[in-house]
């Protein structure tokens, strides 16, 4: 589930920034203070933790700003062929057929397969934008601060890719029971529209099955998981080797 800390954090920046009648008496300083103390209160009742995990897809375009707030904190990113978000949304949209999901504005956006697919896809939208800012995040200064977490690899080799996982972020292993997860949030899902989009399967697993896209649909959306190149960027990424070991 997305924390409305990022949400809050651009806020304040918009109030303390260039346009903002504001803007003239706040300062780097002082903006840098009221943007980290965002992060102080919100999460106050958990001061006693030495690690915090905040889910946001805004924060890979927030980089700079996290590790100049937080030199040492880490970014994890879990991708999927783009395709196969798609046709998971899709699958929930369809499964909701008496419903206008809050995902879409307008008859316009929602008429057919394609203009779903394309709304979603653009670069403000729900996937589009997810997109966007990891490609920035992942070719950017702050790459080196960045894991890529492959899900069809997490789904396969659940506690392999965790234990990789937590090299990344240094921290001790702690052992999961990938064969009962229990999370819903019926109550946000039905808000937006889309029931079960937050509902997660109790056993990690691969699931095969064929999708609802139509081909060129499909083809068109699968060309674009540019973290499989990793030449151009420094960021970590698990990915399988050619001896089947993941690295």
């Amino acid at each position: 589930m997305t924390s409305p800390v990022g949400t809050l954090f651009s806020s304040v920046l918009q109030q303390c920034s260039a346009g903002s009648e504001f803007g003239s008496v706040i300062d780097t300083d002082l903006r840098r203070r009221l943007l980290r103390g965002l992060f102080d209160s919100y999460y106050a009742d958990k001061a006693d933790k030495p690690v915090i995990f905040d889910t946001n897809r805004q924060w890979c375009a927030r980089l700079p700003a996290l590790q100049d707030l937080f030199p040492q904190a880490k970014t994890i990113a879990c991708v999927r062929n783009v395709a196969w978000v798609l046709d998971s949304l899709e699958r929930l949209y369809r499964a909701n057929p008496f419903e206008n999901t809050k995902l879409f504005n307008d008859d316009d956006e929602r008429n057919t397969v394609y203009s779903r697919c394309e709304t979603l896809a653009q670069r403000n939208r729900l996937v589009g934008y997810a997109w966007t800012a990891l490609k920035e995040a992942y070719y950017g200064e702050n790459a080196e601060s960045l894991l890529i977490v492959d899900y069809d690899l997490l789904s396969q080799a659940p506690e392999r890719v965790m234990r990789l996982i937590y090299e990344f972020i240094d921290e001790p292993w702690f052992e999961h029971d990938f064969n009962h997860l229990t999370y819903d949030a019926p109550a946000f899902d039905l808000a937006l529209g889309v029931a079960g989009l937050h509902k997660v399967k109790p056993r990690v697993a691969p699931q095969a099955r064929r999708t609802l896209l139509p081909p060129d649909l499909f083809e068109k959306y699968a060309e674009l998981s540019f973290w499989r190149d990793g030449s151009a960027s420094a960021a970590n990424v698990i990915r399988m080797k050619t001896d089947a070991a993941l690295s």
